[in-house]
């Protein structure tokens, strides 16, 4: 069937400790996140137990908590940079004139939030956190027939959108760099 392609799905995951708990090298830090994380959800989404009420408990439970200014500048400084980085990226999106681009986020922003009306936030998350605790795992175990079959998938998936972009996104008119500097 073709050679045989593996790569190393620790070093995808950044190779660090992130990779090890998420592919559970480090099985007791994942057995932690994964307890935590579910003890969180339990707590938040089945209990009732609200954000503010957990914050102020915490914060009672700790009475000698100081963030130093320089942390908080820190913080900030790279809050900006990610912000700027963010708006960056939907300039480009938004403005940059790159129609399949734009077409991609828009689609994909309406699976997301198609896939958000079932759920709320929390549970969502939860089922992120869930998914990123077996998915490496399993696609690490069984890397060879996943990449055949989303092979296959996306061969498909290419078939149709050259259909589409042949019978609809080819007859969109686009204005050209001369037309939209004159205008």
């Amino acid at each position: 069937m073709g050679e045989s392609r593996r790569f190393s799905v620790h070093l995808a995951l950044g190779g660090g400790a992130v990779a090890d708990v998420l592919l559970w090298k480090k099985w007791r830090r994942s057995v932690i996140f994964l307890v935590g994380s579910t003890a969180l959800w339990f707590l938040f989404e089945i209990a009732g137990y609200n954000l503010l009420s957990f914050i102020s408990n915490t914060s009672a439970a700790s009475p000698n908590l100081e963030v130093s200014e320089e942390t908080v500048i820190k913080a900030a400084d790279k809050m900006r940079v990610w912000v700027n980085y963010a708006l960056s990226i939907a300039h480009d999106i938004a403005i940059g004139g790159n129609l399949r681009l734009f077409g991609q986020v828009a689609i994909g922003l309406w699976v997301i939030s198609y896939i958000g009306s079932f759920f709320n936030f929390l549970t969502l998350l939860y089922i992120g956190v869930l998914l990123s605790l077996s998915l490496p795992v399993l696609y690490d175990k069984y890397q060879n027939p996943i990449d055949e079959k989303l092979s296959v998938a996306y061969n498909l998936a290419q078939v149709q959108y050259r259909k589409i972009d042949d019978k609809i996104l080819r007859k969109i008119p686009l204005l050209s760099n001369k037309e939209k500097k004159t205008k």
